[in-house]
């Protein structure tokens, strides 16, 4: 019941502030403007991510207060760092080379101050321990990859909110029955928040996100997936719902963001592109040009998330070397029957649409230049067309 309160005090703090902070950005038009790449037809207010950042704080000041401070200090403290890069970077925009030096101050308080970092493959392509700079490395990039590909996938009313409720659901749940209780409050009172959120992002929406709220919880995510990886891999063979497949329980918690992030960076790559330069290749863009609204991709594709987690979960007893490329095929096969989709229906509506009449010059009869008086220019009766 302790996590439940926990929850529904973030849930209800969340519902609460939202409508204030829409207000208040609505009066000082704070948001996006219709436009370029967005798909939305009006302006909506952004930079959501504080209502539920607010929501969780407040539920963790509530509840949070009997556990430790040095089991999650330092995190917390990344998280609100990485908070505070995604609002300067919405209120401000900032310089691709300054906002990931402010996401590397944050990885660097959870990978080597918090040490919060992956220790080695555990056997996975028959592996074994990293030496501590190649996992100070390894677990900084992992964490910059996951918090980056959950920013790329808040392009859609809803998406991003549903993706992490589910995998916030999850994580907090393995806590609990682990008994990582600061660990398990941290992903219930982001769960309540982000639930709130979903009241007002739901479409059509009314407020989004913006970097503030994807860079912070795609961090929180990261941050304890790679927590999740380590505490399970140091778990007793016995133990209930130990994954023997480590790396693809964390992967699965994040499927589709990397996904969509590799998918899209090969495309623009191939095309000539920058990794990061700003298109509409993403998934998301791709389900709606084959005529789905924006809460059915939301639902389909947390339905797809949710049904990779169930499967890593029934094969929980199988290794990474197994588990891992199945998923991963699974994933790639799935896109590539996306990608043949939309194309054909892409081809059908342009076959369907009606052919643009050829217009042909007309050829005056003579050749003899028209000479124009000034009485040609004064004004004549209307004309009877009938």
């Amino acid at each position: 019941m302790f996590f439940l309160y926990a929850t529904l005090t973030a849930f209800s703090v969340g519902f609460l502030v939202t409508p204030i902070l829409i207000s208040f950005l609505k009066r000082f038009n704070i948001g996006d403007h219709p436009g370029g790449r967005k798909i939305h037809s009006s302006f909506i207010p952004s930079m959501g991510g504080i209502s539920f950042v607010i929501a969780a704080a407040v539920a963790l000041a509530i509840w949070g207060w009997q556990f430790p401070l040095p089991d999650s200090r330092y995190i917390l403290g990344a998280i609100l760092l990485m908070f505070i890069v995604g609002l300067r970077d919405d209120l401000v925009a900032l310089r691709a080379s300054r906002k990931l030096l402010g996401q590397l101050v944050a990885v660097l308080l959870v990978v080597v101050v918090a040490d919060v970092r992956i220790r080695g493959f555990h056997g996975f392509l028959f592996l074994g321990d990293f030496h501590i700079v190649v996992s100070y490395l390894f677990s900084g990039f992992v964490l910059l990859a996951l918090t980056n590909g959950f920013n790329l996938i808040d392009g859609l009313d809803g998406l991003a909110g549903t993706i992490a409720v589910i995998s916030f659901a999850c994580l907090g749940t393995w806590f609990y029955f682990q008994g990582v209780e600061s660990y398990a409050l941290i992903s219930f009172t982001f769960l309540g928040g982000v639930l709130a959120f979903l009241a007002f992002n739901w479409h059509p929406a009314k407020l989004f996100m913006g970097d503030t709220g994807s860079l912070t919880l795609g961090f929180t995510l990261g941050t304890l997936i790679i927590a999740f990886m380590e505490i399970n891999e140091g778990l007793p063979q016995d133990s209930f719902l130990k994954f023997e497949a480590t790396f693809a329980a964390g992967v699965a918690l994040m499927m589709f963001p990397l996904y969509d992030m590799g998918r899209v960076f090969i495309r623009r790559i191939s095309q000539g592109k920058k990794p990061m330069s700003p298109d509409k290749s993403h998934v998301h863009h791709f389900m709606m040009r084959i005529g789905l609204k924006h809460d059915q991709v939301a639902l389909i594709l947390g339905g797809l998330q949710l049904s990779i987690i169930a499967l890593v979960f029934l094969m929980r007893d199988f290794s990474d070397n197994l588990v891992l490329p199945i998923i991963v095929g699974i994933s790639m096969f799935l896109g590539y029957r996306l990608d043949t989709i939309t194309v054909k229906y892409l081809k059908k509506k342009v076959a369907m649409q009606p052919r643009v009449l050829e217009v042909r010059p007309v050829k005056p009869h003579s050749k003899s230049k028209i000479k124009l008086n000034k009485e040609d220019f004064k004004e004549s009766s209307p004309i009877d067309l009938n």
